[in-house]
């Protein structure tokens, strides 16, 4: 644990994808460009980074990598590392293995089209000050129905009383929504597939040993994957 109260100094900002659910405001520039409340995406996730004392983000880049590149380059703080996937697109659990040599045990992970709103305390001190690497390989912020805009699926996890996560039932709703932000130990990269692969696999490992954990976000998330989630996107922030 750093002076600050925060786990790692470090996150990874997962860029990398094609953003198809967000055409046809991809066709011309990547998801992570995508304006929101006057900026883009990734700078909605890299503002909050340096907001809250995370020196170094670690961005991969595959589709349209030149100018997401150029654009987060351009930034001090948080001191930006690009993790390149031109030569191939890795999903997210490839993505995390390609950038690992950037990155400190643990190190934060969040997606770069993530926007939300912190209740009593930031998200990034609400995960440092739960993380137990002894027991845990990644803990997940992860967010109940009401506490999720835009959001209309059937959830994700459940959590135990110890804050274990278990994967949602076939055919059942799940109370907890993953918000795209953990906290994540080089446990859980052990032993990893080659090339192209989700974080799912490494989720499910730790899931089987117990080491899979949850933090239950206490301010408001918002999933902002469709061009139709901007409008009511934009005017929440607004009422703040």
């Amino acid at each position: 644990m750093s002076g600050d109260g925060l786990a790692s100094d470090t996150a990874m900002v997962m860029a990398a994808g094609m953003g198809k659910r967000m055409r046809p405001l991809t066709a011309s520039q990547p998801k992570p460009m995508v304006r929101v409340a006057g900026k883009p995406l990734i700078d909605h996730a890299l503002d909050r980074l340096s907001d809250n004392g995370i020196a170094k983000a670690v961005v991969n880049v595959h589709y349209m990598a030149d100018a997401l590149e150029a654009h987060v380059l351009d930034r001090k703080n948080p001191k930006v590392v690009v993790s390149d996937e031109r030569d191939a697109l890795l999903e997210t659990g490839g993505g995390l293995i390609r950038a690992q040599a950037h990155l400190p045990d643990p190190f934060f992970c969040l997606n770069a089209d993530n926007i939300w709103l912190d209740g009593p305390r930031d998200a990034f001190r609400d995960l440092s000050e739960l993380w137990n690497p002894e027991k845990m390989d990644a803990l997940l912020l992860v967010v109940t129905h009401v506490r999720a805009a835009n959001f209309n699926g059937q959830g994700d996890f459940y959590m135990d009383g110890a804050g274990k996560l278990s994967r949602r039932l076939p055919g059942r709703i799940a109370p907890f929504i993953y918000t795209g932000i953990q906290l994540i130990s080089h446990r859980l990269l052990r032993d990893a597939p080659d090339g192209k692969f989700s974080t799912n696999i490494l989720w499910n490992r730790a899931i089987e040993e117990g080491r899979l954990y949850g933090a239950a976000f206490t301010g408001q998330w918002f999933e902002v994957g469709t061009p139709e989630a901007i409008g009511p996107t934009e005017n929440a922030l607004r009422r703040g």
